[in-house]
């Protein structure tokens, strides 16, 4: 996992878009990896948790690379489907909920937080989308200390309502993420406990 780590880190630092904007975008994947290797010795998460978080660090690093309004890909996509925007974005708004859910639903359960499982994914959910708040919140925060720079940061590609589309595209990750994964990721936790 460190492998992939460290070569998409390295792939996508090399010649980015904007590197402002690649040091924007690849921070929280950097933060991740050090709240992971700060927590290792007190606090293993699942193998199928690490590899979601992979994941999703590969999702911020090729937002990095590109901008999320200029991932390849998705211009292909929106050119040949003549969709409105690049929606690369979306996905990636999308996996800041369906990852972190996956997260706080193994420190939740392994520690014994919630009593009441049926309070469970709704406490996940408003976890989740408290994440993401705060999230849109920092791109406020970094548009307005340094302006026009800012703007392949945003990635709002003129769409007055991407903030909330942000944290719907969070909520619906988190969603589905405990919707379709909640007994794989409960077999994975009891071969952890197990092993």
């Amino acid at each position: 996992m460190l492998g992939l780590f460290f070569g998409v880190l390295a792939w996508s630092g090399y010649r980015p878009h904007d590197t402002f904007t690649w040091v924007l975008e690849v921070t929280p994947a950097l933060l991740g990896l050090a709240i992971v290797a700060g927590l290792w010795n007190r606090f293993r998460f699942t193998d199928f948790v690490y590899w979601w978080i992979a994941l999703h660090c590969v999702v911020l690093m090729v937002g990095g690379k590109y901008t999320y309004a200029e991932m390849p890909l998705f211009n292909w996509l929106r050119d040949e489907f003549g969709l409105a925007r690049n929606y690369y974005d979306r996905l990636g708004h999308f996996m800041q909920g369906f990852v972190p859910a996956l997260i706080a639903r193994e420190v939740l359960l392994r520690l014994g937080v919630i009593a009441r499982p049926r309070w469970l994914n709704p406490i996940i959910v408003a976890i989740v989308l408290a994440f993401s708040a705060v999230y849109e919140f920092v791109e406020w925060w970094v548009a307005l200390a340094t302006g026009e720079s800012a703007t392949a940061f945003l990635g709002t590609q003129g769409d007055p309502w991407d903030t909330q589309w942000d944290m719907f595209m969070c909520t619906t990750g988190a969603c589905l993420s405990l919707l379709l994964l909640s007994g794989v990721h409960a077999r994975a936790m009891e071969r952890k406990a197990r092993g």
